[in-house]
């Protein structure tokens, strides 16, 4: 199984130097990183290079058979590496569980992997080639949560709509879950072939450089995982768990991520959300980072020909303050 698993790291070098050049502190003993997004370990084993002979990297995923193809690739590593069968979103816990009280960086490479796509089975992938035996599943953790397809059961238009509107920013979002919901109960939805037929005949999408299925699948998938939601929690939970000087590197793959990590990284560094007109903060809210990308990093032209799931790539990086500076 992990050597069916492809796995090329995106923005590996940025990424790198995100989390570890030009420090403001180094904690004393070994740095402690957090790889959120585990997959097959790519990022994970260069972290570990980076930071020998001492360095510990906590590497947490929800998909075994990314959790198999990375236990292969890091067991060099022996218990420098420690592998969590967890959401990144629940981080604190995993810390807490792990007697581990504060680290030095936490990296979150967002998305789907390229073995998630490839592997039909998943449900991710809708492609004509395997289309009509593509289950829509689209569950990161196939152990937990209602499919792509019990979603489109089940939703109600007004939520369908929504889904697709707000998570896939889908042109002709109403025409579609109008059509799904005429559809469903003569014929449900079990294949991507099945919903690629509707999405065709309503014609959403159109006039784009990809297939127009792609904003439809994005929608369903960030629905069926609470992408947004883990992302939100994972986020603070990040930025709580950081030593004063730990980064945090987050790589996002559309706009709906991005815009997230970008307000929350922003919201941190400001701290104090009283309004303008408060003449003294009575919120409360302390600054806890200091942004280092003041615009996103993405994938050289190189890189982009080399891997092209790469092109969307954004990177941004920040840095925790200590109390001092915060205050």
């Amino acid at each position: 199984m992990a050597s069916q698993y492809r796995h090329e790291p995106v923005l590996l070098a940025e990424a790198l130097s995100y989390l570890f050049d030009g420090r403001a502190a180094e904690a004393p003993g070994p740095l402690v990183v957090v790889d959120g997004t585990l997959g097959g370990g790519g990022h994970a084993q260069a972290i570990l290079e980076r930071t020998a002979p001492d360095g510990i990297l906590v590497g947490l995923d929800v998909d075994d058979e990314a959790l198999v193809a990375a236990q292969a690739r890091l067991a060099p590593f022996g218990e420098r590496a420690r592998i969590v069968r967890s959401s990144f979103r629940v981080l604190d816990r995993v810390l807490e569980a792990e007697e581990i009280d504060g680290v030095d960086g936490v990296l979150l490479d967002l998305g789907v992997s390229s073995r998630q796509l490839d592997a039909p089975e998943r449900g991710f992938r809708f492609g004509a080639d395997a289309a009509e035996t593509t289950p829509l599943d689209m569950r990161m953790d196939p152990t937990r949560g209602a499919s792509a397809a019990a979603l489109l059961a089940s939703a109600s238009q007004d939520e369908l709509e929504r889904c697709f509107r707000e998570l896939g920013e889908l042109r002709g979002a109403r025409k579609l879950a109008r059509a799904i919901v005429a559809r469903r109960d003569a014929q449900p939805f079990a294949t991507a072939a099945d919903l690629l037929r509707v999405v065709r005949e309503t014609g959403v999408g159109g006039g784009r450089a990809h297939n127009p299925a792609t904003l439809v699948f994005q929608a369903l998938r960030i629905a069926v995982n609470d992408e947004l939601g883990a992302l939100r929690d994972g986020l603070d939970a990040a930025v709580s768990a950081l030593r004063p000087g730990g980064r945090l590197v987050v790589i996002a793959y559309h706009s709906l991520e991005d815009r997230i990590v970008k307000q929350h990284l922003r919201l941190e560094e400001k701290g104090c959300e009283c309004p303008r007109e408060v003449p003294v903060c009575v919120c409360g809210r302390a600054r806890r980072l200091r942004v280092l990308t003041r615009k996103p990093v993405v994938p050289s032209a190189a890189e982009t020909r080399a891997n092209p799931r790469a092109r969307s790539a954004r990177l941004r990086a920040a840095e925790r303050v200590d109390v001092a500076e915060a205050a």
